[in-house]
């Protein structure tokens, strides 16, 4: 074959593999939602995903590889899901109080009630020994909050001689109650008011701290 035929072709290839590999962790991540991590196999994963069991170690290797590949796909959506939050919440000019309670009740209400939220949860509640993420990876989230704080008291909204600090202080007094209140509540549902009503609570007990 031409190198020419060869490069014309490899953009076709390229996209078979990619679509493998999305078929795998689409499996490997049912697999390990209804089995458990233990009981998935990587024959189960390959039946599953319609391909051979060398395709799946050729893409990935190990199953706890797969594990961790299917868990940062996972963590992706929702670290994207929370910079938008970020984005188009927190913007510039707005007033700091509306906007710290729309990003808060948006996260508790949109980000954390999705499917990519549930999958996460399901996955990282199994046994100790199952594959961790990076610290980096599963702390990007309030990273990026902490770097938008730091914005905020660059600009003199608020008071924060370290902003990772008041990044916590703010998630813990908001979004933190608020997720305890709908664990507690799980049979029956917390109410999306009273969501909101602990949400604008800590924001006014954050911003009295801070401002």
């Amino acid at each position: 074959m031409s190198r020419a035929i060869a490069a014309v072709q490899t953009p076709g290839r390229r996209l078979r593999s990619e679509g493998k590999k999305a078929a795998i962790l689409d499996a490997a991540e049912a697999l390990f939602i209804a089995e458990g991590y233990e009981r998935a196999s990587v024959d189960a994963i390959a039946a599953r995903a319609q391909v051979s069991k060398r395709t799946v170690y050729d893409h990935f290797g190990e199953k706890g590889t797969i594990f961790l590949r299917v868990l940062e796909r996972v963590n992706d959506a929702l670290v994207g899901a929370v910079r938008a939050a970020i984005d188009q919440e927190l913007t510039p000019g707005r007033d700091l109080s509306e906007a710290l309670t729309a990003f808060g009740q948006r996260v508790v209400t949109q980000t954390f009630p999705s499917s990519d939220y549930a999958t996460f949860r399901r996955l990282t509640s199994q046994r100790s020994s199952i594959p961790q993420l990076a610290e980096a990876a599963r702390d990007r989230p309030e990273r990026m909050l902490e770097e938008r704080f730091a914005v905020l008291a660059a600009n003199g909204e608020i008071r924060a001689a370290d902003p990772r600090v008041a990044a916590r202080h703010f998630t813990a007094l908001t979004i933190s109650l608020a997720l305890d209140a709908i664990e507690d509540r799980q049979d029956a549902g917390a109410e999306e008011p009273e969501i909101l009503a602990i949400i604008t609570d800590g924001v006014d007990a954050f911003l009295r701290a801070y401002r």
